[in-house]
């Protein structure tokens, strides 16, 4: 059999350096481990890429799937963790980026009944490395919460509007942090955490939490940005609230971002 031509491998002369190139949109089977030890089984929406140089036509996309079927049909976060560094040399990179971005599910007792619900939290890895070493890791959490208006509680003479919003919280850190915690650590920033199944004794009660305990957007990324100055696993992280209006066409927003080793 001939050899096929290898387009990719060609010069190109326009002197143009990409950042990333690569594939995305890929599904792949992911283990996890919750606080507690106990395994879950999930599956990530994957994409994979590495920079490419000025002279290169183009990178083989093939082999970032090679790569993440060199582990089974199954992933773990070890795994994950040192994908990037075979991408660089199975592609001769300088840089290398993946993004893992999976459902994560946590069984919450409700609050009066204690009755078992499973609720949904979006969550992504993303990993960088490059070739001298040096490998950047963050987590991030989509936590969906209650948030009750200060300001409509203060004036009006019975009720104030309430709404669902959504954490969007990433971290960087020193130690390996659980998903657990950071979960938990937006969800007690907030008026009321949500749960998946409630009864009237515990609607009435999460009602009564959240009016008892008004916040703003500008409350909730506060609050969750002075828990994490006082995390010394922490080195970095960015806390972004958007609250879906009641009773405004806009949405409510904030963002916090802190560099906590540059103080």
């Amino acid at each position: 059999m001939s050899e096929l031509k290898d387009t990719q491998n060609e010069d190109d002369d326009r002197q143009i350096a990409i950042d990333r190139v690569g594939v995305k949109a890929l599904k792949f089977p992911l283990v996890v481990k919750d606080k507690g030890g106990d395994e879950q089984p999930t599956v990530a929406t994957v994409a994979l890429a590495v920079d490419l140089s000025h002279h290169c036509k183009g990178t083989h996309m093939s082999r970032f799937v090679e790569a993440l079927n060199a582990h089974g049909n199954c992933l773990s976060v070890h795994d994950m963790a040192g994908l990037p560094g075979e991408l660089l040399k199975r592609l001769d990179a300088q840089r290398a980026h993946v993004e893992f971005l999976f459902p994560f599910f946590k069984s919450k007792p409700a609050p009066v009944t204690g009755n078992e619900g499973v609720m949904d939290y979006e969550v992504r890895f993303e990993i960088e490395a490059e070739k001298g070493g040096v490998t950047d890791f963050i987590v991030t959490v989509m936590v969906p919460v209650a948030t009750l208006c200060p300001c409509s509680k203060a004036i009006s003479e019975y009720g104030a509007h309430n709404q669902r919003g959504v954490v969007t919280y990433s971290v960087r850190f020193r130690d390996p942090v659980w998903i657990d915690d950071l979960i938990d650590r937006v969800e007690s920033c907030a008026s009321c955490e949500l749960y998946s199944l409630l009864k009237r004794p515990d609607e009435k009660a999460v009602t009564e939490r959240a009016y008892d305990n008004p916040v703003f957007v500008e409350d909730l990324v506060r609050n969750i940005a002075l828990a994490s100055n006082a995390d010394e696993q922490l080195r970095w992280y960015r806390v972004e609230a958007e609250n879906f209006e009641s009773i405004h066409n806009h949405n409510a927003y904030a963002v916090i971002e802190m560099d906590l080793e540059k103080g």
